[in-house]
């Protein structure tokens, strides 16, 4: 089929082959390329006009200066025909038209016939992908409208046959932008529609699709795997889409022809720009190269005008996060314009404030270029993503902004200048200002969320903390520095800043109170954040506070009631069947969830196997039937236990009384009652009972420590006496006297010492009024009877004298004093006068008299 329709298109070729004659005489002919030797192009002897012999006998023969050995003379018929297979790809290439031209030389006489053969494209070619694998690798932060370039596709056939249009297989992500006006001008760019995301797919892949416009038409495919890249957020952006230059044909060596230029907002590795050609052609890369870091495209072959008018390559600027742009680079060959704008800053600000309107001006700028005429006319121009723009006047230009500021979205702009001149080559030149973006309080401050949750736990510190809130601004400076406030509202009929404060620095929450979940369930607080901008700007977070519960409350059991005054029993019948309900424990707790999941169970049960309580709903049922051994009167002792941590529990006790009838409950539930107060009584009487002999026990401990220390005092006295180390009492009794008046006896009086009632923080005992009235007859009754109770001594008796005391009218009793008289080892006399009162307070005053003989 492919063979029938060749030929058939060959066959229409030679019947509508144009036969056309020159005024100089001239033959044209039309053939399709990809004939098969031997076939007829013409009959060349009727087409001159020349008879069959003249060819033979002026040994008619082709000539050409190139030679050519496609096409062959039969002499004999007077024709042209294909002596080889014409491929007209590989004869003119892009070349068209494409014409083979020679000579017909003839002798005897000489003779010259010019002769052109047209080779017509036959659409024999596939559109070729350099490679069927194309790999792109795009970064997931790459924005809508990002480009990447494509290899273009290679189609050998020319005209119609050619390639003419692109397609992409069906995605979301992805379209083509692509112009085939000519061979030498088309391109190919795959454009992100909407942005890519690697955590939901890493790769993509796409079939690119390239169709000539042949009849019928040939297509080739390539394969485009795309692997999404996770980092750099920054794509590098040509300034131009199409950057073009003029070279001479006899440009040198190394010429530059022009720079691509490639800016890239991240710094560091990441806004470092690497330069590349994606797409040229053999002969375009023989003769052009691409400096990867300065962008520069220089000469390195020699230019030949004749060969090719034009260039083309595309290029393509890639960061280190793999992040790239493309753009077209079209080189036309001609002749020079060697001057380059240059472009003067003759003012301009490196800082505005981000508030400044539109037409604020920047900068004021100067173009000059030395050449004249068209060459010297230049155009100057921005790019046209950024704020600004450019005012022409005349050579001078005002650079101003052209929309408003944000620096919380661009701090700082790196503003490109571009200058062209209208000369042929074009020359341009470029300058780039900086331009930082200060700072002012548009942005109030911002809290992650405008509603949140916290929880305190109830009992907690006074002056804890509890949460934690932080609001950001997008300001710099003080216009970003932030204060936290908490808003005036009302809890509870009380001021919210009684329950809670934050702290102005860092926003953190203290509890002002320990917090009750019984009375205070939850709250709300609004919290302020305010900038330090003039004037300030300030947003709000509203935070609802959750008090959690704690297990502070213990059981409370509302059935059965305990009262003092009647005794409350439950009856069972003898003959109940198992699971009989005796009766049921209800107790609530004041504490919420888990911490008031109440559990029972019985503590003290009289009969282990007779009753049991649901763990849950503290029913009291029988386990068994009740039998005759079974006690008339039961006592259980039931423990409620919540689920806290630690739990907390309360006890009740439950009397049952097992009965055949009304009659007989009454009278076990009278029994029990009595015993219950008989026990109680019992009760008192021991703790009574207790408290008695603990008082005397206690009695009797402080008895016998006193006498131990009166014994103790008296013995200290004696051996004090008898070693004569007993100190010298610097009181002495009035009007005091020697026994016998010589002076030579050494008398020490110890007097007990007391107080008076007021001196109640002294460390003496305070006097009683009869004590000192005892002691003031006491001693006068010693003035009086020393001298005789000294005598009698001095005789070796013991004498014991009375005296009936009275002081101010006061009867104080008798007062008897006795001399006791001891020996010790050295044969001196040791003698101890006391003296006692017979007052029924049996209160003792007693005059130690030592006296050494």
């Amino acid at each position: 089929m492919v063979a029938w329709t060749f030929l058939t298109e060959v066959h229409l070729f030679i019947i509508f082959m144009l036969l056309t004659f020159a005024v100089n005489g001239e033959v044209r002919y039309s053939i399709p390329e990809e004939m098969a030797a031997g076939s007829f192009i013409g009959n060349i002897a009727n087409d001159l006009g020349l008879d069959d012999k003249r060819l033979k006998n002026g040994k008619a023969r082709i000539y050409s200066e190139g030679g050519t050995d496609y096409i062959e003379l039969n002499v004999n018929k007077g024709t042209l025909v294909i002596k080889e297979r014409i491929d007209r790809e590989q004869l003119c290439g892009r070349i068209m038209p494409c014409i083979l031209n020679f000579q017909i030389l003839l002798e005897n006489p000489m003779e010259l016939h010019r002769v052109a053969v047209e080779i017509i494209d036959v659409n024999d070619n596939d559109p070729i992908f350099p490679r069927n694998l194309i790999q792109l690798e795009i970064s997931e932060s790459s924005i809508s409208g990002a480009r990447f370039s494509l290899p273009r596709a290679v189609d050998p056939d020319v005209g119609v046959n050619t390639l003419q249009t692109y397609t992409l297989s069906s995605t979301d992500h992805f379209h083509l932008k692509s112009r085939s006006q000519d061979e030498q001008s088309s391109f190919i760019n795959l454009i992100l529609k909407t942005p890519l995301d690697r955590e939901k797919q890493e790769q993509h892949i796409l079939i690119l699709t390239a169709v000539d416009g042949g009849d019928p038409p040939r297509s080739g495919t390539a394969e485009i795997h795309i692997i999404v890249l996770d980092a750099n957020d920054n794509t590098p952006v040509f300034t131009q889409e199409i950057y073009k230059a003029t070279v001479a044909e006899n440009a040198p060596v190394g010429s530059v022809l022009l720079r691509v230029n490639a800016t890239d907002a991240d710094t560091d590795l990441n806004g470092q720009i690497t330069y590349s050609v994606t797409h040229a052609t053999d002969i375009a890369k023989e003769l052009f190269e691409l400096n990867p870091v300065s962008g520069e495209i220089k000469v390195i072959g020699l230019i030949d005008y004749e060969q090719s008018k034009m260039y083309e390559m595309n290029v393509e600027a890639r960061d280190h996060g793999n992040n790239a742009d493309s753009s077209k680079v079209v080189i036309e060959v001609t002749d020079v314009n060697d001057n380059t704008p240059v472009i003067n800053v003759m003012s301009a600000s490196n800082q505005i404030p981000e508030d400044a309107l539109p037409g604020t001006v920047i900068a004021m700028i100067n173009i000059q270029d030395k050449d004249s005429g068209k060459n010297s006319e230049v155009h100057c121009y921005i790019d046209e993503d950024i704020p600004f723009r450019l005012k022409s006047l005349n050579n001078f230009y005002k650079l101003e902004t052209d929309g408003f500021l944000d620096r919380e979205m661009i701090p700082k702009y790196n503003i490109t200048i571009h200058v062209e001149d209208k000369g042929t080559p074009s020359l341009s030149a470029s300058h780039t200002l900086t331009l930082e973006i200060s700072d002012v309080n548009d942005n109030p401050p911002k809290f992650e969320k405008e509603h949140y949750i916290a929880y305190v736990v109830e009992n907690n510190s006074p002056g804890s903390s509890f949460f934690s809130l932080k609001a950001k601004d997008l300001d710099l400076g003080a216009n970003s520095k932030i204060a936290y406030y908490v808003q005036e509202t009302r809890v509870q009929n009380s001021s919210v800043s009684s329950y809670v404060s934050v702290n102005s620095d860092d926003g953190v929450l203290y509890a002002v109170r320990s917090f009750d979940y019984e009375q205070t369930t939850q709250f709300q607080v609004s919290v302020i954040a305010k900038d330090g901008g003039s004037p300030p700007l300030s947003s709000t977070a509203v935070i609802d506070v959750f008090v959690q519960d704690q297990n502070d409350n213990a059981p409370r059991i509302l059935y059965p009631v305990q009262s003092k005054g009647s005794l409350v029993a439950e009856m069972v019948p003898r003959s109940a069947d198992v699971g009989y309900l005796v009766t049921k424990v209800v107790a609530v707790d004041q504490d919420s969830g888990q911490n008031a999941w109440l559990s029972y169970k019985i503590m003290k049960p009289a009969d282990l196997t007779l009753f049991e309580i649901g763990l849950q709903n503290g029913e009291v049922r029988t386990l068994r039937q009740v039998v005759d051994k079974d006690s008339s009167k039961q006592r259980l002792t039931i423990s409620v236990e919540d689920s806290g941590r630690p739990s907390l529990s309360a006890t009740v006790v439950v009397n049952v009384v097992v009965t055949d009838g009304l009659h007989q409950a009454l009278l076990e539930l009278n029994d029990m009652s009595q015993g219950t107060e008989a026990d109680d009584n019992i009760t008192f009487y021991l703790i009574l009972a207790l408290v008695i002999v603990s008082f005397l026990f206690m009695t009797f401990i402080i008895i016998l420590v006193s006498v131990k220390l009166y014994t103790w005092r008296r013995s200290k006295l004696y051996n004090k006496c008898a070693g004569g180390n007993l100190p010298v009492i610097p009181y002495y009794p009035p009007h005091y006297a020697d026994a016998v008046g010589t002076g030579t006896l050494h008398q020490v009086f110890n007097y007990e010492v007391c107080m008076t009632a007021d001196s109640g923080k002294s460390e003496f005992k305070p006097c009683s009024q009869n004590t000192l009235r005892l002691h003031s007859a006491a001693t006068e009754t010693l003035r009086h009877g020393e001298k005789e109770i000294l005598q009698n001594e001095s005789m070796g008796t013991s004498s014991e004298v009375s005296h009936n005391v009275s002081t101010g009218g006061v009867q104080a009793g008798e007062v008897t004093c006795s001399w006791n008289r001891e020996a010790n080892p050295q044969s001196s006399t040791v003698s101890l006068l006391q003296c006692q009162s017979t007052t029924s307070r049996s209160e003792v005053l007693s005059l130690n008299h030592c006296a050494t003989h």
